[in-house]
């Protein structure tokens, strides 16, 4: 350590580090807030960075080595991979980006200890940087794997209960069985398997770091951790729905639900450590043929006239650069960097807070030319979850059905997502029966607000059919067929993005973009209004049919309408 003291370039870098953790700070409350949030269930991401310094401490020998290595030397390269990764990490402390953030910090923790000290010095931190990956928050933008892991899920376990003989059926991400037990276990997003996923990746990075002496053999038993994981979490929802059959749905659901997953993370570790068993048994094989074919081979080279061949001295590779070979100029070079770095990391600790854009006002009227319209509200007891129009309520305040409370939004809508998102909702009517049931959300300030029906409603079994883009009044939509998950006619879905700046778009992808880049460049949070249009025909058995000519045509003019009253 003493060596290390008298070493200018190693006090530059530990300057630099420590102002960049100060301007790093944010990032790390805002990654805690999202390891405590239930949607992303993240709580093994705590141990994540523990594991982390654990691994650069029981390196810490070499490290110290490598410190003092003549090849330790400033580098152009590592400098220049830090610029990306600062362009990074401020993009995403301005437009509140926490994964930008992170992936920032994550390559910094690699790029700095190269320019000040060379890639030698570099290589023990990448491991460790790489494993903070897992302290990432995905689940909320994993909607698209999470709805396939579900449905994977789902249907396995209802191929095998429909082999045993148990009459059940899927209604989307749903098992639905009738007879001597009757049960209705849906695989909610928390039970897609998604959090095991992540905990076993992590779990398996950890221990093939140890258990495995290659990175090749350490990749290959951490590739085994996702068909593991998925495996496991279908077993155990097959499990469920199998004690559902033939016990209770009450203990399946209950206490055998709460409990098994213990149960299935118990399995997963034993078939990762199987699989690291094969590999070493494989690789080590596979070692000891090589070896013993090297033995022949020499044996038979001294069996033959002997050679001798002087070999040439090989010069070491350094990471020398001519322009910083003195000590004194990579003193000042270590040092002028710590400087360029200080002073960026302070800017993005003072970054100031996003500015919130007002929300623009949403009104559906109850008056529409041409349209008669009613109020909708929906009941929020789980089991019953009924629209009611206010018609039918006449005076009542409950749920005629089962007694429940009453709300604008549905339970799902209320519960799931951010409680700074708004709804305004009604029913309207033409003429000739055509009812369409227009849903406006108003997003908050996390983009959990708003997402793509085509995410959802599959999981509550609906099927999507026949995307189509239509323009109206020079706002877009986007309409799919839907088909209900019990047969019946079809409807039509229509659904639009706009902001409070007027931009107008039916992409989902566009609107991602858009909003990324106004939080990242001009840190400015914009609200995004979502409008869905679910478009039926009660009086016709083949309900709402885009190709047929009179409803297009009644689309049409409700577009036109509805386009204007929106802002």
């Amino acid at each position: 350590m003493r060596d290390l003291a008298r070493n200018g370039r190693f006090w530059a870098w530990a300057v630099s580090l420590a102002v960049m953790f100060y301007g790093f700070q944010g990032m790390f409350s805002r990654a805690a807030n999202a390891f405590r949030a239930p949607e992303e269930d993240m709580s093994f991401a705590w141990y994540v960075p523990i594991f982390s310094l654990y691994v650069l401490w029981t390196q810490k020998d070499k490290l110290r080595e490598a410190l003092l290595s003549p090849d330790a030397r400033p580098s152009l390269v590592g400098f220049l991979l830090c610029l990306p990764c600062l362009a990074l990490s401020l993009l995403g402390a301005r437009g509140m980006q926490l994964r930008f953030e992170q992936i920032g910090f994550i390559g910094l923790l690699v790029a700095m200890p190269w320019a000040f000290h060379g890639r030698r010095v570099a290589s023990f931190f990448v491991f460790p940087a790489l494993y903070l990956v897992f302290t990432i928050p995905v689940a909320a933008i994993m909607d698209m794997f999470t709805i396939r892991l579900r449905l994977l899920a789902s249907g396995t376990a209802l191929a095998v209960l429909n082999g045993c003989g148990v009459d059940a059926v899927r209604e989307g991400t749903a098992v639905v069985a009738r007879g001597a037990h009757p049960f209705a276990i849906d695989v909610a997003e928390p039970c897609s398997g998604l959090r095991s996923l992540f905990a076993l990746m992590a779990l398996t990075a950890a221990y093939a770091w140890y258990a495995q002496p290659t990175w090749t053999r350490r990749a290959v038993l951490f590739v085994t951790s996702v068909p593991i994981a998925i495996f496991g979490n279908v077993v155990r929802i097959l499990t469920i729905c199998g004690v559902a059959a033939t016990a209770s749905a009450d203990f399946a659901l209950g206490f055998y639900h709460d409990y098994s997953g213990y149960i299935i993370f118990i399995v997963a570790i034993a078939l990762m450590l199987a699989c690291n068993e094969v590999i070493t048994h494989v690789c080590d094989k596979k070692k000891e043929l090589d070896r013993l074919e090297k033995a022949a081979k020499d044996k038979r080279a001294a069996a033959g006239p002997e050679r001798t061949e002087k070999a040439e001295p090989v010069a070491e590779k350094g990471n020398v650069d001519p322009s910083v070979s003195s000590r004194g100029l990579s003193n000042v070079l270590a040092w002028s960097a710590a400087a360029f770095f200080a002073a960026v990391f302070v800017f993005q600790s003072l970054t100031p807070a996003s500015m919130v854009m007002e929300a623009p006002e949403v009104e559906l009227p109850a008056v529409m030319e041409g349209f008669s319209s009613d109020s909708v509200y929906y009941c929020q007891e789980e089991r019953c979850s009924r629209m009611w129009q206010h018609a039918d309520l006449a005076a009542a305040t409950n749920c005629p059905s089962c007694g429940g409370a009453l709300a604008g939004a549905s339970l799902g809508e209320l519960t799931v997502l951010p409680s700074d998102t708004r709804f305004v909702k009604r029913l309207y009517r033409d003429a000739s029966g055509h009812e369409y049931l227009v849903s406006v959300v108003i997003g908050g300030v996390s983009k959990r607000s708003i997402h793509r029906p085509e995410l959802c409603l599959p999981g509550q079994g609906f099927t999507l059919l026949s995307p189509h883009d239509v323009a109206v009044k020079d706002r877009p939509f986007r309409t799919l067929k839907v088909l209900p998950p019990r047969g019946g006619a079809p409807h039509l879905m229509a659904y639009t993005f706009f902001n409070q700046a007027g931009m107008r778009t039916a992409s989902h992808t566009r609107r991602i973009i858009a909003d990324t880049w106004d939080r990242t460049v001009f840190n400015r949070v914009d609200r995004w209004v979502m409008v869905t249009i679910h478009a039926s025909h009660p009086l016709s058995p083949r309900g709402f049919d885009l190709a047929d000519p009179a409803d297009r045509r009644a689309l049409d003019a409700f577009l036109s309408r509805l386009s204007e009253v929106l802002p």
